[in-house]
Order: C-alpha cells, then sequence, then structure tokens
C-alpha cells in the first residue's frame, strides 16, 4: 500500500498527517556507496525527514545508450538505504543539473549531435531528454520507489533554475518549460512535481525558491506550499579563491525566517558536499573539494556547530508543526525590523510564535506583556513555545564546536618513497598526431572530454635568415591553460583569469627550414551555467594564432595544416592503473627528477588503521590528477594560491550573508587537501600515482587521517552542554571550563569578571574518559542553590585523544 502525497498552502501531507519537511542536499556520486549508510544516518540524527539529489545524466549515460548504474552511481541503492533510514526522497531529475559539475551533468555526445541546442524547444534535444528522463522514471516505478507505491520519492524536480536564464531563448524557452511539464505530468507517478526559480511554472507544477534567504518568496499559485529547495549553507570555490564560510547563526537565522513566513519545506543546499571525483568538477576552475561548508563536512565529518545548531532549530519548529500547518497566523510588528508572528489554532486555542529581529546591529527587548519578556539578538529569530517559552533562538549556539586534526598515525607512511617516469612526448613533439585539419578545432567538440588534454600541431617554414629573427608567437586560445613547444623545446605556460580566454605571447627562435609548433591546451571543468552555457567554446578553437616579426609582420597560421592528439600517452597507457604501470620503466626519484613538467611519480604506502577519514596532503605539488589504486581522486592544484586580502579572524553573522563575506584560508592554497574513500583502499598496501603537469615535487606528500582533537562546548543557563569525540577517541582533558560570563571563542578561552571556581572539576568528573558526555547546566549544580536571572553560561573546551 502506498503512501499519498499531496498538499495546499500550509503543509505537505503525506497520508492525510500535514507536516512541514526538513531536507538536506547529498548528491550520491560526490560520496561513495560505503560512505552512503554513515551519511544519511547523520542526516537523520540531525533532524532531516527527506535527502534531496539530482540525477546525473553524464555519469549513467557516459556514451548513448550505455548506461552505468553500478558502484557509487546505483542511485536506486542509494534511494533504498534512504528508506531503510526512514527518510524521504527529493528526485531532482534534471536532467541538466549545474551543481557546479562538469557541462551542468549534460554527457557530451550530446554536443556533437547533429541540429541539436539544449534546454530550449529543440526536437533532437527533447528526444534525448525524454529518453533519459523515461528511464529513469521506469528504473523508480520497478523498484517501486515512488511514495504512490510505497516508495520514499515524495517529490520530483523536472529541469533546473531555468528560469534565472530563460529569457535569451525567448519563445522557444517558453515552450520548452510548457513542454517539460507536461512530460512530467504524462509519467503518472503519483506525487507531486517542483521546479526551482521557475516563476511561470505551468500548473499543477510547484515552482520553489533557491537562495541564502526566501522569505519574501511567493508561489504563483495561492493553493501551492511555499518551498526553499535549496538554502545555501556555504558556498563552492574556485582555484585561487579563499574558502567561503556561512556562519551556523545565518544558516538558521534563514530557516526561522523562512518558517514564520509560511514556509512549508526546507532543503540545505548542501546537507554533505562531498568531492568532485575524477574530472567531475565543473567551471571553469571548480575544485576538487565541493565541501560547502556543509553540516557534514568532505569527509562526512560533524561540522560543529552548524550541525547540532541546525539540529536544535529542527527539534524546536518541529514541536508547532501541528499548530502551523492547521493554524491561522497574525503578525505584529515592534518599530521598523522586529515582527511578532503568532500562529494559532482556533479550535485547541494552541499558539506557537516566531519573535524576528532582522536589523543588522542593535538588539532588542521586546515586552509581550503576560507572554513574557524577550530579549532578541541583531539577527536573530526566536521560536517560542506555546508563545510563552522561548526554546530556540537561531544566534544563540548551544552546540559543540569541533576543530580538527590531521594526523600522521603509520610509521611507513611518513617518507613515502616515489618513483618518475617522464610522459612520453616524442610523438607530438615531433608534430605526429592522429588526424589533421586545416583549422583550429573547438576542443570539447574533438575530446567529447575524454581528456583534459589536446595537442595542436604544425608546421612552419621559413626560407633565409631575415624571417626567423625576433620572432614572437600569439596565440589567442579559449581554453583553460596553454603549454607551447617549438622545435621540441618548451616556450611557455599560461592560464586564464578564472578559466577566461587569454592571449599567450612569447619570443621564440626559429630555424632555417622545417620548425615544428606544439601546444597543449588544457581544460580544468567545462562550464555549466548560463543561458547557452553549452555552445561556449573551448580550447584555441579558431585562434587566431601568429607568428609576428621583425616590423610587425605578421603570418596568421590559423587555417595550417594542423595535426591533432586527444590525450596525454600516460592516459592511453593507464599509467595510473597499477596493473598496466608495471609495464613502464621507473626511474628513482632524484634532485633531476623534481620539478619537472608533464611528469608521473608513483609510490605506495600502507592503508592507516582505524576508521577516522583519509586524506592525501599535496603540499609542494603543481597541477595535476591523483589517483589511488586506479581511482582518481581528483584534479589537483595546489601552487594555485588564494589571494591575501579580505580575511578576517572573526565573522559577524549579522546582516545579509554573501560568499565574499567571512571568507578564509588567505594566501594559503586553494585546496591542499584532497580526499581519499576508504574503500578506495585495500587491506594493506595501496599504490598513489600523480600525473604532474606545470612542475611540482612530491616529497612533501603525505598520507594521513582527521579527527577532531579539541572540542569545545557552550550552554546557556537552563539548556544542556553536550560534548562528544568521535571514532575510537575519547575526552582526555579538560583544558578549560568556566560557569559564569567566560570570553573569547574555542582555542582562546579565558574567564570573565565572574566564575565558579570547581567548574573544571565538575567537567572532569561528568566527561574524563569518555567518548561523550552531556551536562544539564544550572546554577544548582554548581552549587549556587536556587539563584535565578544569572544569565550565566558554561564554557568547555577539552582534548580527545586515542583510549
Amino acid at each position: 500500500m502506498g503512501d499519498n502525497v499531496s498538499y495546499d498552502s500550509n503543509a505537505i501531507i503525506i497520508n492525510g498527517e500535514r507536516r512541514v519537511i526538513f531536507s538536506g542536499s547529498i548528491h550520491y556520486p560526490r560520496s561513495t556507496d560505503a560512505m552512503w549508510p554513515d551519511l544519511i544516518q547523520k542526516a537523520k540524527d540531525g533532524g532531516l525527514d527527506a535527502i534531496e539529489t539530482y540525477i546525473f545524466w553524464d555519469r549513467h549515460e557516459p556514451q548513448r545508450q550505455k548506461y552505468d548504474f553500478s558502484g557509487h552511481l546505483n542511485f536506486i541503492k542509494f534511494f533504498q538505504l534512504v528508506q531503510d533510514a526512514g527518510l524521504y526522497i527529493v528526485m531532482r531529475i534534471g536532467p541538466y543539473v549545474c551543481a557546479e559539475w562538469n557541462y551542468g551533468g549534460f554527457p557530451l555526445w550530446l554536443h556533437n549531435m547533429p541540429g541539436i541546442q539544449l534546454r530550449t524547444d529543440n526536437q533532437v534535444y527533447k528526444n534525448e531528454m525524454l529518453t533519459f528522463t523515461t528511464k529513469i522514471v521506469n528504473m523508480c516505478k520497478q523498484a517501486n520507489l515512488f511514495a504512490s507505491q510505497g516508495g520514499p520519492i515524495i517529490l520530483a524536480q523536472i529541469e533546473n533554475e531555468y528560469g534565472n536564464v530563460m529569457t535569451p531563448y525567448g519563445n522557444a524557452g517558453k515552450a520548452y518549460i510548457n513542454w517539460c511539464a507536461q512530460m512530467a505530468e504524462s509519467f503518472n507517478i503519483g506525487v507531486p512535481w517542483i521546479m526551482c526559480q521557475q516563476s511561470d511554472a505551468p500548473q499543477p507544477i510547484i515552482n520553489t525558491c533557491n537562495g541564502f534567504y526566501c522569505d519574501s518568496f511567493s508561489p504563483n499559485n495561492p493553493k501551492s506550499p511555499k518551498m526553499f529547495t535549496e538554502n545555501w549553507v556555504g558556498w563552492f570555490k574556485k582555484w585561487g579563491d579563499k574558502d567561503p564560510y556561512r556562519s551556523a547563526e545565518d544558516v538558521a537565522f534563514s530557516v526561522a525566517r523562512f518558517f514564520q513566513s509560511g514556509g512549508v519545506f526546507n532543503n540545505y543546499y548542501m546537507y554533505h558536499g562531498g568531492t568532485n571525483f575524477g574530472r567531475t568538477s565543473g567551471g571553469p576552475f571548480i575544485t576538487t573539494s565541493y565541501d560547502y561548508n556543509a553540516p557534514l563536512d568532505e569527509y562526512g565529518n560533524l561540522n560543529q556547530p552548524k550541525w547540532g545548531h541546525l539540529k536544535q532549530l529542527h527539534s524546536s519548529i518541529k514541536l508547532g508543526e501541528k499548530i502551523l500547518t492547521n493554524g491561522t497566523h497574525s503578525n505584529k510588528t515592534f518599530g521598523s525590523f522586529v515582527t511578532l508572528t503568532k500562529f494559532s489554532n482556533p479550535t485547541t486555542k494552541e499558539r506557537f510564535c516566531f519573535l524576528s529581529n532582522t536589523d543588522g546591529t542593535n538588539d532588542a527587548t521586546i515586552d509581550l506583556q503576560a507572554d513574557g519578556k524577550y530579549f532578541v539578538p541583531a539577527w536573530s529569530v526566536s521560536i517560542i513555545d506555546g508563545c510563552k517559552k522561548e526554546v530556540f533562538n537561531t544566534a544563540k549556539i548551544n552546540s559543540q564546536t569541533s576543530i580538527f586534526v590531521k594526523v600522521q598515525n603509520e610509521k611507513e607512511n611518513v617518507k613515502l618513497s616515489w618513483v618518475w617516469a617522464p610522459e612520453a612526448m616524442s610523438d607530438t613533439l615531433q608534430g605526429k598526431g592522429t588526424f589533421k585539419e586545416n583549422l583550429l578545432l573547438e576542443q570539447k567538440g574533438t575530446t567529447i572530454d575524454s581528456s583534459d588534454y589536446l595537442w595542436y600541431m604544425t608546421n612552419v617554414e621559413t626560407n633565409g635568415t631575415s624571417s626567423i629573427h625576433n620572432v614572437t608567437l600569439q596565440v589567442n586560445t579559449k581554453g583553460h591553460v596553454l603549454h607551447a613547444f617549438v622545435n621540441t623545446r618548451y616556450i611557455g605556460s599560461q592560464w586564464g583569469n578564472n578559466g577566461q580566454s587569454f592571449v599567450f605571447e612569447k619570443p621564440i627562435l626559429l630555424k632555417a627550414g622545417t620548425n615544428i609548433i606544439t601546444l597543449l591546451s588544457a581544460t580544468v571543468g567545462l562550464k555549466n551555467y548560463d543561458a547557452f552555457y553549452d555552445t561556449l567554446p573551448t580550447g584555441i578553437d579558431g585562434g587566431p594564432i601568429y607568428l609576428i616579426g621583425d616590423g610587425n609582420v605578421t603570418t596568421n597560421l590559423s587555417s595550417n595544416l594542423w595535426s591533432y592528439k586527444v590525450g596525454l600517452n600516460g592516459e592511453i597507457k593507464q599509467l595510473y592503473n597499477p596493473v598496466f604501470s608495471q609495464e613502464t620503466s621507473w626511474n628513482t626519484l632524484n634532485k633531476n627528477s623534481i620539478g619537472r613538467r608533464m611528469t608521473w611519480y608513483k609510490t605506495s604506502f600502507k592503508t592507516p588503521s582505524g576508521i577516522d577519514p583519509v586524506t592525501l596532503d599535496m603540499q609542494g605539488m603543481g597541477k595535476g590528477e591523483a589517483w589511488i589504486n586506479g581511482q582518481s581522486i581528483g584534479r589537483f592544484w595546489p601552487s594555485f594560491i588564494a589571494g591575501n586580502d579580505n580575511c578576517s579572524e572573526t565573522c559577524d553573522y549579522r546582516g545579509a550573508y554573501d560568499p565574499s563575506k567571512c571568507v578564509g584560508n588567505c594566501g594559503n592554497p586553494s585546496q591542499r587537501w584532497y580526499h581519499i574513500p576508504r574503500s578506495f583502499l585495500s587491506n594493506n598496501t595501496n599504490t598513489l600515482v600523480l600525473f604532474e603537469e606545470i612542475g611540482g615535487s612530491p616529497q612533501q606528500v603525505s598520507v594521513q587521517t582527521i579527527t577532531i582533537g579539541t572540542i569545545c562546548g557552550n550552554a546557556n543557563e537552563g539548556s544542556t552542554l553536550e560534548l562528544s569525540c568521535q571514532g575510537e577517541y575519547i575526552i582526555s582533558e579538560i583544558q578549560f571550563a568556566s560557569y559564569g560570563n567566560p570570553k573569547g571563542k574555542c582555542g582562546s578561552f579565558k574567564q570573565g569578571s565572574w566564575d565558579v571556581t570547581n567548574s573544571a572539576l565538575l567537567l572532569e568528573k561528568t566527561c574524563k574518559g569518555m567518548k561523550s558526555c552531556s551536562v544539564d547546566v544550572s546554577a544548582k549544580l554548581f552549587g549556587l542553590g536556587d539563584a535565578v536571572n544569572l544569565s550565566a553560561r558554561l564554557v568547555v573546551q577539552a582534548l580527545c585523544s586515542k583510549k
């Protein structure tokens, strides 16, 4: 017997039960199937009702009508695990996903189909989209995964954020959206369909909101529920960028404001961001880490205090679920910034209140007469159960802060022993490719994204000496990175700002007779967003390429006969695969082999003991890709340093968030650490292979594990302080404890103007030697009897160590 999923303007209704839904995005290919049960359980423990994910077309249909649903692409298994945990699924088929994913999730073979135009009223495209969407829907039906069949899927999405880019497509865009809606409805899946950022979504499709704040959003049909499909908990990162950070206080403020204004469904984007394994990161220039400052970090650890603060928020809002979804509401304002929203059930007379202060600087104290007095900090929302008792305030964090440490835990892994092999380039440096054209080809259409690399090679004849002195090579490229060689000699490299097109110009030496120009163009993630983004060319595409000689005499080489080769010889030979790499002769590392461009490095390491997540420190490397036992853990580029401006030790959560606010990691590699999932590792020894493109040294590269080192707790009078270590670690030391008005933050607490002297002793007795502990904070516990109005809080800093 299936579930009946319906809705009205106040609720998602499941089998007649009126619900508000908390959801979180976890993308199955950004983790591994071995990680899924733990991620799902942590989402459930965090108070979520549902998991939201895209379906990734490019991964599932890498070649037309050749499908892959194995391993971490087995979304059916992922959905079943979510159902086993007692959670729902929101399935976003797209099949365009954006998601900072390579080419927005479209397979590259689409690009080369004759007559195709993507995401518009184009029959070639619509046929392929219909075929793929039908396949996904039918797979779900066959596995009984829709709620109407007793499965976990309660909502499905077609298309994605099309309204943001629709205008340039004109009437064809409008026709396309209508077609998408009709196609979706024709599947008869028995659950509602949604479209995000689509204010003209045709009925009965529900239009939804994405952003940092969606409290002022209204659906286009007064009977539709108000839904927040992407509440951005942080932001993604590009090579050269600093670390984005969105505070727990501000995310909670955004959620509470949304429910205060009649919201019914909130989804965190991301709840677990994960990793862009292989070459799946989009962009251009989006990093391999897709951590997103999410409640679960890239490795699956609890990102505290964000995870815990949101957990408390969910349980607080759920206290009023029946009133929020059945009742009427009224607003009362106090000045320009403070609003009391009172939800009440006319039948039972029950009440539930939100009291918000949207002032970015000034706190407020509000007297609600018989319902009490409330202190509402700037940029915060108080949730008041029964409109009489504050149960949560978005600016008052009572959950643990965790500071992670990286640990080198195997003696054998301290100094890795490296061998190297050059990337074989004698063919391309001699101008030998696999096919020829009298023009400069577009890169992604030529490679069909089988590699980041495309070689462009041509011959230039010179006679006499006049044309060979003071010559400059000028290459106009839309590629992301360019390496140039003339007569087998390396000339130079360059990359665009943020992956934009650029002009490469270098003086070169030509000889009399035949000269060979060899250019290697590299992509770093294909564009994933914008109107007509799919048509944006990459590579040297048309150039032009000039030789500029004395007196500005210019020779245009663009329509020369160009020879081409897709990919590297090392990729073709699969040097990254331990089976095939045996067939290559590797050299012992010496000082001449360090800092080489276009070089393969190989080592072995022992699997770290325990269960803590494993990470690869790539300090010292330049740019390239890394493989563990033949599996790619993504592109690396630790030589790309984040800017040194606008970083701050402190973050003021007050006021509207944007991705340039509260950034960190100034002056450091954009990404130094790379996730190695434990399921990629063997029981004993593993092979690590790196391809280095621009010149780096593997001598500092190391394999480490990540665990919680320092934990801090903060709890106000009347609330509970909870502390926990992870894995095999216990609380080994109480480094600081103060009940009173302590100052500072985790890592630098100090006593305030008063505190209870035995605070640390009491915490040691309760917590030392434990994996986790909790303390109900009260004056009585600390020997102050029934003292009231102390405004006291307990702050603790502890150390986690192995037993």
